[in-house]
């Protein structure tokens, strides 16, 4: 579903700063891939070329077949995106924002589809809320409804499940296990070993805009003698 390559992305200066340099994975459907690293890691701005908010200086995305710098849009028609600094629109009921963005996306069934997202995510009560209204946990709700109400076969989470209590980040967790056993391609950045622990199948731990292993977490620990993913990831990081 991604393919990666040599994916290189700098920043002008004084300094100038290589935020990626020679990033290359892939993610299939049907799993979840981590993209981990410290703050600086380059896990934002990779996964901003991903989803054409950036375009990478040197190297090469395609997601479901299709080149990000040559075919944009039919990129991000196929991706639901998720950043840590996703906004709603304060003024609007829940249902409001979820109905306008099925709109954007041309959907012709947004009624139907947007009372399904409220019902998986448990927001009858606020359906008629505004945002400007919502706790934290309730507003990080909407924003996944938003991002996948188009059902795109691929899922870019970026930190999904920052500043989160423990009952809001378990319906986000939950969550992208069933898009895993849907056959939904998901990459997932996170700070929280244990959520990585849970949900990826795959890793990518990333330092300095490079990639200093992938694999599954059986294949990180045979090559580190590491068991738990926090002494593998600190153990990577020491040694570059």
């Amino acid at each position: 579903m991604i393919e990666v390559d040599g994916l290189f992305k700098q920043f002008p200066g004084p300094p100038v700063v290589t935020a990626v340099d020679g990033v290359s994975f892939t993610a299939r459907a049907g799993e979840v891939l981590g993209l981990l690293g410290p703050n600086g890691a380059g896990k934002t701005t990779t996964l901003r070329m991903l989803v054409t908010l950036l375009t990478p200086d040197e190297g090469t995305v395609r997601v479901d077949g299709f080149d990000t710098r040559h075919a944009p849009d039919q990129v991000r028609a196929g991706i639901g995106y998720l950043s840590g600094s996703t906004q709603l629109y304060r003024r609007l009921t829940v249902r409001e924002v979820l109905r306008y963005f099925g709109r954007l996306q041309g959907l012709s069934n947004v009624k139907d589809r947007v009372d399904q997202l409220i019902e998986r995510f448990g927001l009858q009560e606020y359906a008629n809320v505004r945002c400007e209204r919502l706790s934290t946990g309730n507003t990080q709700r909407v924003n996944v409804a938003r991002a996948v109400i188009h059902d795109p076969p691929v899922l870019v989470l970026d930190e999904p499940t920052a500043g989160l209590d423990v009952i809001a980040a378990q319906t986000v967790l939950e969550f992208v296990e069933e898009a895993r056993g849907q056959g939904h391609c998901v990459v997932y950045s996170t700070h929280i070993m244990s959520e990585a622990e849970r949900l990826c199948d795959r890793l990518v731990i990333l330092h300095e805009g490079r990639a200093l292993a992938s694999g599954t977490l059986d294949t990180l620990r045979e090559a580190t003698g590491e068991h738990y993913l926090e002494s593998i990831f600190l153990a990577l990081v020491r040694r570059s």
